[in-house]
Parts: C-alpha cells; sequence; structure tokens
C-alpha cells in the first residue's frame, strides 16, 4: 500500500497539462505487479482502493477551490469532502483488484490469464461502472490520457473506456516481460495497429466551411452572480456578439447571469436584430424558467430571419446530464449544500435527445460543461438522429464556466475530454468558456486554436463540419462491454478446467 499510493498520485502527471501518457502504462503495470504479490484477496483489494486514492485525490483536489474559496465552505470541511469523494472513487479500483485477486488465489488462475485477460477486463469495466453508477464521474478516466498517443486511432472503434482497456492490456504486457518476452510482440502490435488507424477517416467533410466567434468573457467567478455586476456582464457580451458578425457566435455556459425572462425587454429583441443585420447565428448559454421552481441550464440559439421567415427563430438546448451537488442535490445532503454560498438549486434536467441547432450548412449539438464527459451520451444523440432520419449533428459545441475550480488543472483536463469526444465522433469540437480553455478540436482530437486562459478574447476561426457515423457512435460502449465479459468468461473457464493452467 505505500507503494500503490504514491503510483496512484504519480498518473496526474500521464494526463493535461503535463501529458506524459507512458507514466500511466508504467504505474499500472505496478499496481498490477503489486497485487500478483498480495498474499490475500482483502490485501490485493486495499492496495488496488490506495491506488485509486491516491490517483483520485491528486486530480480532482481542485474541487477544493469551489467549495473553499468560492463556496466558503470552511476549509477543513471541503478538504475532507474531496478525500471522501477520492476514497468513493478509489472502490471502483478496488474493485479490480480485488476481483482479480479473487481469480489468482480461488481460480489458481496463471499470471499469463490474470496479466493479458482478466487484470485489462477488470479494470476496463471498473472505469465503465464509475462512469454511470450514482449518475458517474469518469473525470481522468484512463483513456483520457491518451489523446495524443498512438492509442488515440483506437478511440473511434471503441471509445476513452476502450483506451482504457488497451492501456490496462499494455500495463499487463509490460508487467510480464521479465518472465515472458514475447509480450513485447504483442505491446508492439497493438501501438503498430494504433499508427495505422489514425490514417483512416471515419467520417467526411459536409457541406461549407462556417465562420465562428467564441467569446470568452474572463468573468471573475466571485461576482459572476452578484447582482449590482449583472448589468456590467450584460453589457459585455452585448457587446463582444454585435463587435463582428459570424455564422455562429458562442458564448460561455450561463454568460447572461440572469434567467431569461428577468433580462430587460430590449435585450434579446436588439441581439435578433443584430442576428438579422448581420446574418448571424447566435448560441447564448443562459438559465431559462419554464415555470415556479423550474430551472433549466440552456443554450438558447438566435437564427436571423430571412425572406421566407420574417421573425429570428430560437432554439433551444436544455443540459440533460446534470452535475450532482451543482445542478440538483442528492436526497439527504441538503445540509452539505447549505454550507456554501452558492446559488445552487435543482434544475429541470433536458431530454436525452435534442435536436442540434442549424448554422448555414451545417448542423450544432451543443453540450454544456460536465455534458461532454459523457461520450455515450453524445454518441448516442448522434446515432438516433440517423436512425430516425433527423438531421444529425456535423459539429459539437461545448460551452462551459470552470472558474468555480480558479487556475488549476481542471481546465487542461476538461481540455482533454473535449479532445476525446471529437476523436470518438469524428467531429470538429468548439468549446465557449468563461475563463478557459475556449479552442477549436479539428476531428482528430488536434486542438487547432485556443485562447490564452484568464484573458478576455474571442477566438474566431473557420471550421468545417463533418458527417458520417464512427464505430464508436454506432455501438457506443456496448462493443467493449461485451469484449471485456468475453474475456473474462474465458479465463474462468479456462481455470475451472484446470487448477494450474498454462
Amino acid at each position: 500500500m505505500l507503494l500503490a499510493l504514491p503510483a496512484g498520485a504519480l498518473n496526474v502527471f500521464a494526463f493535461a497539462p503535463v501529458g506524459w501518457w507512458p507514466l500511466q502504462i508504467i504505474t499500472l503495470a505496478l499496481l498490477f505487479h503489486l497485487v500478483l504479490q498480495a498474499p490475500t484477496i482483502k490485501s490485493a483489494t486495499l492496495t488496488g482502493w490506495t491506488y485509486g486514492f491516491g490517483w483520485s485525490v491528486c486530480s480532482v483536489y481542485w474541487l477544493y477551490i469551489s467549495m473553499h474559496q468560492y463556496g466558503g465552505m470552511p476549509a477543513p470541511m471541503a478538504a475532507l469532502a474531496v478525500a471522501l469523494l477520492a476514497m468513493l472513487l478509489g472502490a471502483f479500483f478496488a474493485l479490480a483488484t480485488g476481483f482479480a485477486a479473487y481469480f489468482k488465489h480461488r481460480r489458481h488462475a496463471s499470471t499469463t490469464i490474470l496479466l493479458l485477460l482478466v487484470f485489462p477486463a477488470l479494470w476496463m469495466f471498473s472505469e465503465w461502472l464509475r462512469g454511470w453508477v450514482l449518475t458517474g464521474f469518469p473525470w481522468v478516466a484512463s483513456g483520457y490520457a491518451h489523446t495524443d498517443s498512438p492509442l488515440a486511432g483506437f478511440a473511434p472503434l471503441i471509445g476513452v473506456y476502450g483506451l482504457g482497456w488497451l492501456a490496462a492490456l499494455l500495463a499487463g504486457c509490460l508487467a510480464l516481460l521479465p518472465t515472458k518476452k514475447s509480450a513485447l510482440v504483442l505491446m508492439i502490435a497493438i501501438f503498430a495497429t494504433g499508427f495505422a488507424l489514425h490514417s483512416i477517416s471515419w467520417t467526411a467533410p459536409h457541406g461549407a466551411p462556417i465562420s465562428v466567434r467564441l467569446l470568452q468573457g474572463n468573468v471573475p467567478q466571485e461576482i459572476k452572480f452578484d447582482a449590482e455586476q449583472a448589468n456590467v456582464t450584460l453589457t459585455l457580451y452585448e457587446d463582444m456578439i454585435r463587435n463582428a458578425p459570424a455564422d455562429l457566435i458562442a458564448t460561455p455556459e450561463t454568460a447572461l447571469p440572469l434567467l431569461a425572462h428577468q433580462l430587460p425587454e430590449d435585450y434579446l429583441p436588439r441581439l435578433a436584430e443584430f442576428a438579422t443585420a448581420s446574418s448571424s447565428h447566435l448560441a447564448i448559454g443562459i438559465a431559462v424558467s419554464d415555470g415556479p421552481q423550474q430551472y433549466a441550464n440552456s443554450v438558447i440559439g438566435i437564427s436571423p430571419a430571412s425572406a421566407s421567415r420574417t421573425v429570428p427563430a430560437l432554439y433551444r438546448y436544455d443540459k440533460h446530464h446534470l452535475v450532482p451537488f451543482g445542478e440538483f442535490i442528492p436526497l439527504g445532503f441538503r445540509w452539505f449544500v447549505d454550507m456554501m454560498h452558492i446559488p445552487l438549486g435543482d434544475f429541470t434536467r433536458g431530454a436525452a435527445l435534442q435536436a442540434p441547432f442549424a448554422v448555414k450548412d451545417q448542423w450544432v449539438l451543443p453540450n454544456i460543461c460536465y455534458e461532454d464527459l459523457f461520450g455515450e451520451e453524445i454518441a448516442g444523440q448522434l446515432r438516433a438522429g440517423a436512425a430516425s432520419n433527423q438531421p444529425v449533428a456535423t459539429l459539437l459545441l461545448n460551452v462551459s464556466n470552470i472558474a468555480w475550480f480558479g487556475d488549476s488543472i481542471a481546465l487542461p483536463q476538461h481540455l482533454q475530454i473535449s479532445q476525446m469526444r471529437a476523436i470518438e465522433t469524428g467531429r470538429p469540437m468548439l468549446r465557449a468558456t468563461n475563463t478557459g480553455a475556449t479552442a477549436v478540436i479539428n476531428p482528430n482530437g488536434q486542438v487547432v486554436a485556443q485562447l490564452k486562459p484568464f484573458e478576455r478574447g474571442v477566438l474566431t476561426a473557420s471550421v468545417q463540419g463533418y458527417s458520417g457515423l464512427t464505430p464508436y457512435v454506432l455501438l457506443g460502449n456496448t462493443a467493449i462491454v461485451l469484449l471485456a465479459f468475453a474475456l473474462l468468461i474465458a479465463a474462468w473457464r479456462i481455470t475451472r478446467r484446470s487448477p494450474h493452467p498454462l
């Protein structure tokens, strides 16, 4: 356990902004070695939990900033909350190592079977479970470390959890190398296949490129929802929007700090007039109320009027995957939320399937902040649109405000998550954020333009939309889950036949 804790903590350097992805494979190989040496199932489980705790607490420490610095929660309580979350996340790691130890001690599985079949499959299952149990928290799942590694070529086929399985398989090969040199052949084959897959284009350009302007207001979080500053922020974003035309102009999440019905009566009409006069389409982050105690975290779209449509068309996307404690309060935790001086409450959940926003030749599908952690949901929207012969998004748009987490690694980590969504879907991802990272990402996951964080600015670019469905969009996580399940069944059947197979 003394080795597992720092090994898990070192994983933070495998992700953005450092990006030393080989480190993740090395530390995972060390974990597998430690579990193989564990004398009991219990000790192996504790070793995995310790590794997961170190991984989690160092990767999501920035939650302390939102609770203490911006929420006013006492420092000891905020630190304890982060530690408790890391302990909970560590349980998923413990699940993988505990079951692996069961195969070793109860099924007498050989080292080869454990490292090449059992460990990788259980590792994938643990991360997949972390992505949806209790609404899911898949931040820094293993696959995200590989947006710039050879494994990224597999992402359009098996998604981020599939990349986590491959990383675990490589770690198993590395742990096996001292006794079986042939494991090197499998490692080389995986990397070579990943490189080869990079040359395949799963999607194709669609229509004409559009001009985009992505706004980064850099409004300090401590004044963002201050009533006395509301008019200043409204003026700021109106000026930024009206400063120049573009086919698509996008603001960050809740850029307008009032509910839609609380805005000055002529505010949205003025923006609509600009949209029509400049032939611009606007995507504006704002909270919308549909009735008493009914609030949605939304993006409203304003399209220009035309000869066939004398008034501007309105579009609306409501956030579907809400943040626990941030956008809905889990049962029994009101006391915890009340410790923070943040205007939190229960938001209304948007529909799982929502139409994209038409912008000239392109269809833009928004997702709001935390939603782009859930690649299977974005893939599901694309797949459902194609299956029902409805418009399918050709561009993805993430609007975020993660100023809650200050100048921390949360910003580059979130950018890396968006890069993975672009690779999985074969579509560009546009990001309009309050403090960063505002960026344009191409379908290969490369950041082609980006604003410097914590500076007010506008990112201007020409972006080509893409159509077509990658294998991951067609199958979601089903393929990799079935594969992992099949590997575990194979391991179970092999070890049942002989107490000492292979």
